[in-house]
């Protein structure tokens, strides 16, 4: 099949989007006889007609490079900031892609690219989406392009301070990304030996975790490795929390943009949360308490092997999706299989940590405290 397709990368940036850019850039072009661009810093770059000609040559060399070459945005089409006001520019989108005589548009992006992209191809542009964040929590995939090279980032972190906690006789508590999903901490937190799990899916009773944490202190083991994941919250917290949000939905109606101000306060308002679990556990053990926060590093970096396999075979896969006339879909992997599944149902639903989850139940009986 000859034709034409465009390539953007949207939402924050993941280990191995390179690896899926040259994947779907290589196959396109070497089994399909495609042409290909690469639009600039994701949805915005479409809005302006900003794009590169991804030819083998700029294909070259970028499996294990972290970032994308393409840049990326968390620009929404149909809010995009221009000049001082926020408009709908889908109908800019759609005409740049059929100026371009594009055959369709691969989006590589989380769960945010699954719903903005639903707006193009409910307006006529067919377009397939790799799944990708370090969060784990696109829905209708098992796993994520960037997951696994930020779970080895984390669990190594979670090793590195197991020493100077022992060293020390200290709680160390390690806050790791994932403000709607547990899946990093989680992961990193059993795969390292963390004493304790804290995950958004789990609210927590902060004298649980003391107690447990003074337990083992009274047992001799005087140090501590608590593993936080930025969204997750005690019990209390997360009653106030709805409170306010029934409130803001009461009280700010349509005006949608009041609303996400009032939102991103109290957002801003829970950045000190660690730091403020940390000093409630020094105060209720007597076990003197340190922070470390990973942030961006879980992000960056050369991609692990697993995630550039990963983004290699979603990459390759959605170019033969198109040549076959599959679109609309999101590449995903499911027991190993390769799925296309329908975007809209990906589309506003998030894949959060299950109760009962293997590695739930394995931490349990391991004696991980999660604080219920």
């Amino acid at each position: 099949m000859a034709g034409s397709i465009g390539i953007l990368t949207a939402g924050g940036d993941s280990p191995g989007l390179n690896a899926a850019i040259r994947a779907i850039g290589k196959s396109a072009i070497r089994a399909h006889g495609m042409n290909v661009v690469g639009f600039l810093d994701g949805f915005r770059g479409l809005m302006q007609n900003r794009y590169v000609r991804l030819d083998e040559d700029a294909l070259s060399g970028i499996l294990t490079i972290g970032g994308t070459i393409l840049g990326t945005s968390r620009d929404k089409p149909h809010r995009m900031t221009v000049g001082d006001e926020r408009m709908d520019m889908t109908g800019v989108m759609l005409d740049h892609a059929s100026l371009l005589g594009l055959d369709a548009l691969v989006a590589i992006g989380g769960g945010g690219t699954q719903k903005n992209v639903l707006r193009l191809s409910g307006r006529g542009l067919p377009i397939i989406t790799l799944p990708k964040t370090i969060d784990n929590d696109v829905w209708g995939t098992d796993t994520t392009v960037g997951f696994d090279t930020a779970l080895t980032i984390a669990t190594e972190a979670v090793d590195r301070l197991h020493s100077t906690a022992h060293s020390h006789h200290r709680i160390i508590v390690v806050e790791i990304m994932g403000h709607n999903a547990g899946w990093l901490t989680l992961g990193a937190g059993l795969a390292g030996g963390a004493d304790v799990i804290l995950i958004p899916e789990i609210p927590y009773h902060l004298d649980r975790v003391a107690t447990s944490i003074s337990s083992r202190k009274a047992s001799g083991r005087t140090f501590s490795i608590v593993a936080v994941a930025e969204g997750s919250r005690p019990v209390e917290y997360r009653i106030h929390q709805q409170e306010l949000r029934d409130r803001i939905a009461a009280t700010v109606g349509s005006d949608r943009d009041l609303a996400e101000r009032t939102l991103a306060q109290l957002r801003a308002g829970a950045l000190s949360h660690t730091t403020n679990l940390a000093r409630s556990l020094e105060e209720l053990t007597g076990l003197e308490a340190r922070v470390t926060i990973l942030g961006h590093v879980q992000r960056g970096g050369t991609p692990s092997s697993v995630d550039r396999n990963l983004a290699t075979v979603l990459g390759t896969a959605a170019t033969r999706f198109i040549a076959d006339g599959v679109v609309d879909r999101m590449v995903a992997v499911h027991n190993n299989e390769l799925l296309g599944v329908p975007i809209d149902e990906v589309a506003g639903r998030r894949k959060i940590v299950p109760p009962d989850h293997p590695w739930i139940r394995s931490a349990r009986c391991t004696g991980v405290t999660f604080g219920d």
